[in-house]
């Protein structure tokens, strides 16, 4: 494997461990409405458990973006650029979410006033469904490909990137997340929210196995190639699994086979899309490739050396991350919310 083919694997792993565990986040956002429902009291100790779950690792988790963004840019800058210019609205939006949502995230306990707190508890759903949507949505443009003229630039517009497939991805992963994050509250919660999140992570399994199904599919016989189809296979399995395991309360793995199924789907794409990086739909000469989208190898062997060194660290702090706040969350564990700020809500 040359250093090219070993960047673009590291930049999928990247995307990986981002869509892994930023999903689960995403889907705790996106269901505070729905499992932090109730009257004002109540509902405001439920929505602090489901923050709780999340309060110490979400923003670590946000580091496999900026991470996966930065390889992208330092390993292969014309995918960079074509990407960031040609995506900007979408990924604008993306920003702009995730922004809301971290503000939201932090000061929603500044203030000890419930009307305060619902246009907080607002911006989190917001922040969490937007990027949620449009992640699937950009992947499956790259997949799929875009229009890339001789010049390496995008020159279709916005609502060419809104096509059958790329909302299909869309859906595929808001479901997904939606999913994973019902299943990891059903994993991190106790008493009245976790059943809650177990019934509602069963629900939530069958429609994304079909929308998810269907989409994958799609993928393989469209763009795929002949090993990916074993990645369809666990994907499906897994989605299939986790019905079941819903169904019996085995949370903990259920969230395994919701993992799984990420992480097949995420190497699904990027194996259909290798060697090209964006394909362009208007002449294949004009795609972007691994060849002709990367840096020197100079630049790609201190990249190389540096992660090597690096990685293990972040990986074994993250990892002692979750093992110091592997316990399950209840309502019992919420202090009243007097004078709260977010760092006493973590504790």
């Amino acid at each position: 494997m040359g250093l090219q083919e070993l960047w673009f694997v590291l930049i999928a792993v990247l995307f990986t461990g981002y869509f892994v565990l930023e999903g689960f986040d995403f889907g705790v956002g996106m269901l505070m409405p729905v499992l932090g429902r109730g009257k004002d009291a109540v509902a405001d100790t439920r929505r602090r458990v489901l923050l709780n779950t999340i309060g110490p690792v979400w923003d670590g988790n946000e580091v496999w973006l900026l991470t996966a963004g930065g390889a992208l840019f330092a390993a292969f800058p014309e995918w960079y650029a074509t990407l960031f210019s040609g995506f900007y609205l979408p990924l604008l939006l993306i920003l702009l979410a995730l922004i809301v949502r971290v503000c939201a995230i932090e000061y929603r306990g500044k203030i000890d006033d419930p009307t305060w707190r619902r246009r907080w508890d607002l911006g989190i759903m917001v922040g969490s469904w937007v990027p949620a949507v449009l992640w699937g949505v950009a992947f499956a443009n790259i997949v799929r490909g875009v229009a890339i003229d001789e010049d390496k630039q995008y020159v279709g517009g916005f609502f060419a990137l809104l096509n059958p497939y790329a909302l299909l991805g869309g859906a595929t992963t808001a479901l997904v997340f939606a999913l994973h994050g019902a299943v990891f509250l059903a994993l991190k919660t106790g008493d009245e929210v976790r059943a809650d999140a177990v019934k509602l992570a069963h629900r939530l399994s069958i429609p994304t196995v079909v929308v998810a199904g269907v989409f994958v599919l799609w993928t393989q016989l469209a763009y795929g190639k002949g090993w990916t189809a074993i990645l369809v296979a666990v994907a499906a399995v897994a989605l299939v699994a986790v019905v079941a395991l819903t169904r019996l309360e085995r949370e903990g793995w259920a969230f395994v086979f919701t993992t799984v199924a990420i992480a097949a789907t995420i190497v699904l794409l990027f194996g259909s899309l290798f060697p090209n990086v964006m394909p362009s739909t208007l002449n294949d000469a004009w795609s972007l490739t691994i060849e002709n989208a990367s840096s020197s190898p100079y630049t790609l062997k201190v990249m190389t050396w540096a992660a090597a060194i690096v990685t293990p660290v972040v990986l074994i702090y993250q990892g002692w991350t979750y093992w110091v706040f592997r316990q399950r969350i209840s309502t019992h564990h919420i202090p009243k919310s007097i004078g709260l700020t977010v760092g006493a809500e973590r504790s």
